[in-house]
């Protein structure tokens, strides 16, 4: 038996969702938007795999599991979307998803999913530093400081700081932060990054942007160490 969290926007598909994991034997978490998810699904929680909805009425279901990432969360990700380009799959993939099935779906494949997920095994991290990341809003917060950041700043933050410990490659920042097929010139990503430095400066973050010259990015805290 399993814990899944289940983020499901439309009342039938979630139902369904909930009720077949039920009769599979498995406990649900359910939550109807990005934010309930957040609250539901972290890494405080008992949720051992996440079926999340890409559309949500208050946020894109990629961001919510970049900050469920960033506060720790490691538990796999199954994506139903009615999204089925591959462009949507790859920037699914860069953002931390683990499978991915394109709706209309039939329940058995999602079942067996789920299985070959928790299978495979999530290492649910202790949350390191101070930072949150808000999807809804688009936003970081250190205590009660707040910063907004647009969408681009928002996944490339994201993409840096949820693998604490690892340098993310350039190459990898881009796949997170704009759509499959951008150019992006280093120039560009420099300028991204000085940003998230000034605007996590700004907060009082300890958290800091460390770059790897060559390679890539590294969050690493006030006194050196990852964060």
């Amino acid at each position: 038996m399993l814990t899944v969290g289940v983020c499901e926007d439309h009342d039938t598909i979630r139902g369904v969702l909930v009720r077949e994991l039920r009769g599979a034997g498995h406990e649900v978490v359910a939550a109807h938007d990005g934010g309930e998810a957040l609250r539901r699904f972290g890494p405080e929680s008992d949720v051992q795999v996440v079926v999340m909805d890409i559309g949500l009425p208050d946020s894109d279901g990629r961001d919510v599991v970049q900050a469920l990432r960033t506060a720790g969360q490691r538990a796999p990700v199954l994506f139903l979307t009615a999204l089925g380009q591959v462009s949507d799959k790859l920037q699914a993939f860069a953002v931390g998803a683990d499978d991915y099935v394109v709706k209309p779906f039939e329940m058995p494949e999602v079942l067996a999913r789920v299985s070959a997920l928790a299978a495979r095994g999530g290492v649910v991290g202790p949350r390191v530093g101070t930072l949150v990341l808000d999807p809804v809003a688009h936003a970081a917060r250190c205590g009660s400081a707040e910063v907004l950041l647009t969408p681009t700043e928002f996944r490339m933050l994201a993409a840096i700081v949820a693998r604490p410990g690892d340098v993310v490659r350039r190459r990898a920042v881009v796949a997170a932060a704009w759509p499959d097929g951008s150019i992006v010139n280093e120039n560009t990503i420099d300028t991204y990054v000085r940003r998230l430095r000034t605007k996590l400066s700004s907060i009082g973050a300890p958290e800091r942007i460390e770059t790897v010259r060559g390679v890539g990015f590294r969050a690493v805290g006030t006194d050196g160490a990852t964060s």
